[in-house]
């Protein structure tokens, strides 16, 4: 049985993590799937839509409308994949990348004040602690995800 304090203190930093995000956008009025998407096609590059969604873990129709909205403000443009003609590739502009660059340094200067309250050491082991809970939560989904594909054939 999980500690009750610690979901509550985990959801209570969650929160608080969430609102300085959001914070930190309001200066360029980006929602937060925005920004995601942004930082997303800044450290990947170019994406097809398809694979944009997955790796935000959004449905297509919501990549689309996410992607429509930066694109009507000249931060990204669609192309036809160069490796297949039928598909469409997502590409930051110049001002996009720009702009996920500004929004990242603000994003990262929240979370070092937020942060502030730790020694390295405690920040060490905090991401390290955090990052073998997503280990475990990716590999559960991974098993989930062949299961259901191994049933389907």
């Amino acid at each position: 049985m999980a500690d009750e304090n610690l979901l509550d203190s985990f959801w209570a930093v969650a929160r608080r993590l969430r609102h300085l995000s959001r914070d930190a956008l309001a200066p360029w009025d980006v929602a937060p799937s925005q920004s995601r998407a942004l930082g997303m096609l800044r450290r990947h590059g170019q994406l097809r839509l398809g694979e944009l969604s997955e790796r935000l873990h959004i449905v297509p129709r919501s990549a689309t409308e996410v992607v429509d909205g930066l694109q009507e403000r000249g931060w990204c443009v669609r192309q036809p994949d160069p490796a297949d003609r039928r598909a469409t590739v997502v590409t930051l502009t110049d001002a996009g990348r720009e702009l996920s660059e500004a929004i990242r340094a603000a994003q990262l200067e929240q979370a070092e004040k937020f942060f502030a309250v730790l020694a390295d050491e405690e920040r060490a082991e905090l991401a390290a602690t955090l990052g073998r809970l997503l280990r475990t939560e990716e590999g559960a989904a991974l098993t989930a995800d062949r299961a259901s594909e191994n049933r389907a054939h």
